[in-house]
């Protein structure tokens, strides 16, 4: 990382870097953990539908590659929106686009929760996805600005804040699915007017004034996309989004589970994550260096995923591989999410809208075209394909290593 980059650090948080090394991860200001707790509702409604995918089916007469559509339309709206959260979270700054994401998931996911038909919920799902947009990318630099300990501890509490989501997400898609898939969508907008109350009255205006003054431009995403290395990134996160959403979009319709049953498996696919994602993911740091690491998740997922698409139809494989998925995907987010904070000389807020772009490509593209790859060939054919991608991810980022490796020095700074 730049001397530049390293004195913003310090003027963010107004502490040295040995002063913040000292810090406790969890010794926190309220603040933090009013975004933290906001954050955990906001991933809850990733994995929320898991559970529900084919009560929705049943019940509203949809199709496998339809009812996938809850998935792609709100990634395919993320990834748009991601363009513009910067240039949003500038001119309003960081506690009230928080506030906005909040106020737009809590209303569209109760109307979702209210809706008769499967199109309805698909386009209230796409709007939540803005909602989404504007708290995911706000929320990482909130956290990183407000937290006391430095980069990596901030980072390791946003993707425990993301881990702890995903996991409670299913469990409660499973107990609420239970009397009626209405239930989660309803149960995610209360639970959003608590975090509404927790930001609004712990958070500090956060705003760069002269991120303000020169007014955050729509482009900059792109211009920082010169970097190489945010773009490699980038792309290798697109990629291995085409694996992570076929899990989360088509995995609950081979493994012959009721909606308890497939709550359970991706309760304990999300805890896995959660405690990989806080505690295995910085020791593999120090010991083989951010993009090693990732490289080897890359490939550890590929073979789980290959797995599934071998033997889709012994239902026990499918239960254990999505299950141990969940340990390396919660190593990779966190590496992947260290590299990119590090990867480029622009602001944190902008890289993450770049960076945002890229990846939600891939995560929207991937759960319709799981459900088509399953209707045209056979249940095998979506895993065997999200394996393929997989691989391409880790050689993108294995054969771009030399533009890339500075990202294990800059992490080793804070």
């Amino acid at each position: 990382m730049s001397t530049r980059q390293d004195s913003r650090v310090v003027k963010e948080t107004q502490t040295t870097p040995s002063t913040r090394e000292k810090e406790s991860l969890l010794n926190q200001p309220k603040a933090v953990w009013a975004v933290f707790f906001a954050s955990i509702i906001a991933f809850m409604g990733l994995g929320l539908v898991d559970p529900i995918l084919t009560l929705i089916a049943e019940d509203l007469n949809a199709s496998q590659s339809q009812v996938t559509l809850l998935f792609t339309s709100y990634n395919a709206v993320m990834a748009v929106a991601a363009i513009i959260t910067g240039a949003i979270s500038s001119r309003l700054g960081a506690k009230w686009t928080l506030i906005c994401g909040i106020v737009i998931i809590a209303l569209f996911s109760a109307l979702g929760g209210l809706s008769n038909n499967i199109w309805a919920i698909v386009g209230w799902r796409a709007v939540w996805g803005l909602g989404n947009a504007l708290f995911v990318a706000t929320a990482l630099v909130a956290i990183i600005s407000l937290s006391k300990g430095g980069n990596a501890k901030a980072i390791i509490l946003y993707e425990a804040a993301i881990g702890l989501g995903i996991s409670v997400g299913p469990l409660l898609g499973g107990l609420l699915g239970g009397f009626s898939w209405r239930g989660p969508f309803l149960g995610v907008a209360l639970l959003m007017v608590i975090a509404f109350f927790a930001v609004l009255i712990f958070m500090p205006t956060l705003k760069d004034q002269a991120a303000v003054k020169r007014g955050t431009s729509l482009a900059e995403p792109f211009r920082a996309m010169k970097h190489r290395s945010l773009v490699v990134f980038g792309i290798g996160a697109a990629l291995y989004n085409f694996g992570f959403f076929t899990v989360l979009a088509y995995a609950p319709f081979v493994m012959g589970l009721d909606v308890h049953g497939l709550g359970y498996v991706f309760l304990a696919w999300g805890i896995l994550l959660a405690i990989t994602s806080v505690f295995m993911a910085p020791k593999l740091q120090q010991r083989m260096g951010t993009v090693r690491a990732m490289c080897l998740m890359f490939t550890l997922f590929a073979a789980l995923l290959l797995a599934i698409g071998i033997w889709t139809n012994i239902h026990w494989v499918p239960i254990i591989a999505v299950i141990l998925s969940g340990a390396v995907m919660g190593n990779n987010n966190t590496l992947v999410t260290t590299a990119v904070m590090n990867a480029a000389p622009v602001e944190r807020s902008t890289a993450s809208a770049a960076y945002n772009f890229l990846r939600f490509i891939g995560a929207a593209v991937a759960p319709y075209m799981a459900g088509k790859l399953a209707e045209w060939f056979n249940p095998h054919v979506p895993f065997i394909t999200a394996a393929v991608f997989v691989i391409l991810s880790g050689l993108i980022v294995g054969f771009n290593y030399h533009h890339v490796k500075h990202v294990d020095h800059a992490g080793s700074n804070h």
